[in-house]
């Protein structure tokens, strides 16, 4: 357990500014609500009123943005985004960092297999993350429901933090076994995130043409769109998908990692 809590302190500061920059996010954002519906503007007209490319990237195509939970909505693309950001950057480092920082020695030197050390820090992964979302949760509702009207949203936004907690989960296990994978450490973190930004884009394109519809199924992203979740909750189908890939890559970080010549 030592190994454990010697990652959890390693990544301690980061989580503290991760938490403190998302919970930013969400009241800055949910105060732009605030100013809006004080004004008597209406945000659904402003949002048909763009071309469906800025709807789109704004990501409030279809929501009630008259409503705290239908602007949270349009707000929780920036969240998701952030979050597994965090997620694929977390799990690519917390494997490769030993040899970008030529510290493999002091691993090496105790008794444990590297299947231990993958699963002590794949743990340490999980659980930053799983703290994150916590707090994302907890803030969420705290300031959505102070905008709501007296309206219940935890089950709402308890189904978006559900679904946002899987794609972290998946990035995680994309940052690893990237991380197994690649002969260059320095570089893992870089490929996880343009696998991510490369999924996030396809997220775009998929909203802006019907044509391209059956790509949804390569991009984490649609698989837990906020209007569909608000309207239908999780879909089973995209959660079994998440599950698969997550164990499929994580059974590749073991394998690959057990396997590759660590530069010393």
């Amino acid at each position: 357990m030592n190994m454990y809590w010697r990652e959890m302190k390693a990544h301690r500061k980061s989580l503290i500014i991760w938490c403190i920059g998302m919970s930013a996010l969400i009241a800055a954002g949910m105060s732009e609500f605030g100013a809006f519906t004080s004004s008597g503007q209406s945000m659904n007209d402003l949002m048909e009123s763009m071309p469906k490319a800025m709807q789109s990237f704004m990501g409030g195509g279809g929501l009630d943005l008259s409503t705290a939970i239908g602007y949270y909505g349009l707000l929780f693309l920036y969240i998701i985004l952030m979050a597994t950001i965090h997620a694929a950057m977390l799990g690519a480092t917390i494997l490769s960092k030993e040899e970008r920082d030529k510290t493999v020695e002091f691993l090496f030197v105790k008794p444990v297999t590297r299947r231990k050390i993958v699963s002590v820090k794949m743990l340490a992964a999980l659980t930053n993350v799983l703290i994150l979302n916590l707090v994302t949760w907890g803030v969420s509702i705290a300031i959505v429901g102070h905008y709501a009207d007296g309206g219940s949203v935890t089950g709402d936004i308890g189904s978006l933090m559900a679904g946002t907690a899987i794609l972290q989960v998946l990035f995680i296990v994309i940052g690893t076994a990237v991380a197994a994978v690649t002969k260059r450490p320095g570089k893992s973190s870089v490929i996880a995130t343009s696998i991510l930004l490369i999924t996030f884009i396809l997220s775009f394109a998929i909203d802006l043409s019907e044509k391209i519809e059956g790509l949804k199924y390569f991009t984490p992203f649609k698989y837990f769109d906020a209007k569909n979740v608000l309207e239908n909750g999780l879909e089973p189908l995209f959660v079994g998908i998440s599950i698969g890939l997550i164990l499929l890559l994580g059974v590749s970080t073991f394998r690959f990692y057990s396997k590759r010549d660590l530069k010393v």
